[in-house]
C-alpha cells in the first residue's frame, strides 16, 4: 500500500507523517517547504515539494499510489488565499490528480457538522469540496472529527490567568480528540469500507469540566464566567460588520461550535485533562 499525504505539517498531519514513519509505511509526503520535515529527519526521497492551489506544481504526484490522505485546509486565511482557494480548490486539484493517475482511495479530513454549518464560509468550502468528492467516482471516506485538543488550549491559558469564559450555562458537550488518536483513526480507515466516519475523544464533558480541568492543573481556584449568547450573537454580528473574511472567518467558526453540542463516536486513549498537563509541564520548564 502507497500512501500520500497532503497536509503533513499541520496539526494532525504533523501526527500522521509520524505514524507512517514509524511504522514503516510506504509513502510519500506533498509540502510547500521541504526544510521543515527534513529537519524532522524525514527522508527526502519521500517528499513532494508542490503548491496544492497551483495544479501544475502537483503533475503526477499521485503515480504509484494507492491511497491519498488529505488533511489540507486553513484556520486562518493568509497570504492572500481565502477558504474556497484551499479548503476547495486545492482539495480539488488533489483529487483531479489522484483521478488522473487511477488512485484507488481517497480520504479527506473534514470537520464534525459540517453540513449543519454551512453558513459559516470555512465549513462551506470544505463541503463543496465533499460534493466533488462524492461525484468522482472514486472510492472514498470523508472523515468528520470533532475538535482537537490543540483548539482548547486556550481554556488552560485562561485558566492560569484566573479566569474562564465560557458561553449559555456552560453545559454544552464536547468530545474533543488528540492528534496521534485521529492520525491511527484516519490510517486504520484506509481498510474500512464507511464513506463518511464520524470521531471523537474517549472522554464527552461539558465546558465547565473543561475549565475546572484547567483550574485543577494549573492550581487556581475555579473561577467561571458565563457569558449571555446575546452577548454572543452581538459580537458576531459586530465583527462580521467592521472586519474582513479574513478576521472574522476564524473567530465565527470558534464562536459558534461553541454555543452548541459537538459530540461524536468515542476513540481513542488520550485525554483532555492530560493535555492540559502536557501544557503545564511545558510551561514549568520554561
Amino acid at each position: 500500500m502507497n500512501i500520500l499525504l497532503a497536509g503533513a505539517t499541520g496539526y494532525l498531519g504533523t501526527y500522521i507523517t509520524d505514524r507512517l514513519q514509524s511504522q514503516l509505511f510506504n509513502y510519500k509526503v506533498i509540502v510547500r517547504n521541504p526544510d521543515t520535515l527534513i529537519k524532522k529527519g524525514i527522508d527526502p526521497t519521500r517528499i513532494i515539494k508542490a503548491e496544492l492551489t497551483n495544479p501544475t506544481t502537483l503533475e503526477n504526484c499521485c503515480e504509484e499510489i494507492d491511497a491519498v490522505i488529505s488533511t489540507v485546509g486553513i484556520t486562518r486565511q493568509k497570504e492572500g488565499l481565502t477558504y474556497m482557494d484551499v479548503d476547495y480548490q486545492a482539495n480539488l486539484n488533489l483529487l483531479n490528480e489522484a483521478l488522473k493517475s487511477g488512485v484507488k482511495k481517497f480520504i479527506y479530513v473534514s470537520v464534525l457538522n459540517g453540513k449543519r454549518l454551512r453558513h459559516l464560509k470555512i465549513c462551506d468550502a470544505k463541503e463543496r469540496f465533499v460534493e466533488k468528492l462524492e461525484e468522482s467516482g472514486i472510492e472514498y471516506c470523508v472523515i468528520r472529527p470533532n475538535g482537537f485538543f490543540s483548539d482548547l488550549s486556550d481554556f488552560y491559558n485562561m485558566a492560569k490567568k484566573g479566569k474562564v469564559y465560557l458561553f449559555g450555562d456552560g453545559e454544552f458537550k464536547s468530545n474533543p480528540i488528540h492528534g496521534k488518536d485521529l492520525a491511527e483513526f484516519c490510517l486504520k480507515a484506509i481498510g474500512r469500507s464507511e464513506k463518511e466516519l464520524e470521531v471523537g475523544g474517549p472522554q464527552t464533558v461539558t465546558h465547565n469540566e473543561m475549565a475546572e480541568m484547567a483550574f485543577e492543573v494549573v492550581g487556581n481556584t475555579p473561577k467561571i464566567i458565563h457569558i449571555p449568547n446575546c452577548v454572543r450573537w452581538l459580537i458576531l454580528k459586530t465583527v462580521r460588520l467592521l472586519t474582513c473574511s479574513k478576521v472574522y472567518g476564524p473567530i465565527e467558526f470558534f464562536m459558534t461550535v461553541m454555543a452548541m453540542d459537538m459530540i461524536a463516536p468515542e476513540y481513542g486513549k488520550h485525554t483532555l485533562k492530560q493535555h492540559f498537563e502536557h501544557l503545564q509541564n511545558e510551561s514549568e520548564k520554561r
